[in-house]
């Protein structure tokens, strides 16, 4: 709740930098698109657990006093972060760009954006699986976790390569003449949330005992929300990764 004035301020700026005008639609996005797809899917998943009169289910006071601190405490801070982050000096680019798009030539098999988006979640997700399982563990199965030391360096590890597996496909994408390299970015190191998605269905299938469609629904929904939440992670860690590598390429060419 408390970073939503982080996150109205870098969206702000990186819009500005882009030459943005719509920065209504952009700041209502920041406050509104993670935590309401994030609410969506656990409002829904509360509203099963209701129908099945569990005494598991969130009350409705609960839900309510989170949606008082989303709209009366994190709307207003994106929107302050927002509002300093325009008012800030527009971050500068080292060279000028053409106002008339070039065309991009024709790309090889291994340079085709999902190859390159699937093949670059492979090493984030490889950084965390294994300390993942004891995650997992500790959630469904009530295992003690208390590693919380070793999950740091698995945590710093894993935004290293994020950053480090990103800038290489983009190195390799600015090679091949292709400069849309923005989303790419982004959806190269987040594409890891869709394998941590699927690891989670498959520990489902040889680790859990699950007879119930309600039990999978529960499960699957809640591990939807964690790999919707790692998505956002890695992917803005290797956008913001390939922005600063190619803000540092560009800026040591040489114009004469």
């Amino acid at each position: 709740t408390l970073m939503g004035s982080l996150g109205g301020l870098v969206s702000a700026r990186l819009y500005k930098a882009m030459n943005g005008s719509d920065w209504r639609t952009t700041t209502l996005k920041t406050a509104f698109m993670f935590p309401g797809i994030v609410f969506g899917i656990f409002f829904a998943l509360n509203l099963l657990i209701w129908g099945q009169k569990s005494s598991g289910a969130v009350p409705f006071s609960t839900l309510l006093a989170l949606l008082v601190m989303w709209f009366c405490i994190s709307v207003p801070l994106v929107y302050l972060g927002s509002y300093f982050g325009y008012r800030m000096q527009r971050l500068e680019f080292p060279t000028k760009t053409n106002l008339i798009p070039r065309s991009v030539p024709t790309q090889a098999w291994y340079t085709h954006p999902v190859f390159s988006v699937l093949v670059g979640g492979v090493l984030p997700f490889g950084a965390v699986f294994i300390e993942l399982f004891f995650i997992l563990s500790s959630i469904w199965l009530h295992q003690y976790y208390y590693v919380f030391g070793f999950l740091l360096i698995v945590f710093i590890i894993l935004i290293i390569t994020c950053a480090e597996i990103t800038i290489v496909m983009c190195y390799f994408q600015l090679c091949a003449e292709d400069y849309d390299w923005w989303w790419r970015a982004f959806l190269t190191s987040g594409s890891s949330g869709l394998y941590l998605f699927a690891y989670s269905l498959v520990y489902m299938a040889t680790k859990m005992v699950m007879t119930r469609g309600i039990s999978i629904l529960l499960y699957v929904g809640y591990m939807l929300i964690m790999a919707y939440s790692f998505f956002m992670l890695t992917g803005a860690v290797g956008f913001l990764a390939c922005f600063a590598f190619v803000r540092a390429i560009y800026g040591a060419v040489k114009v004469e």
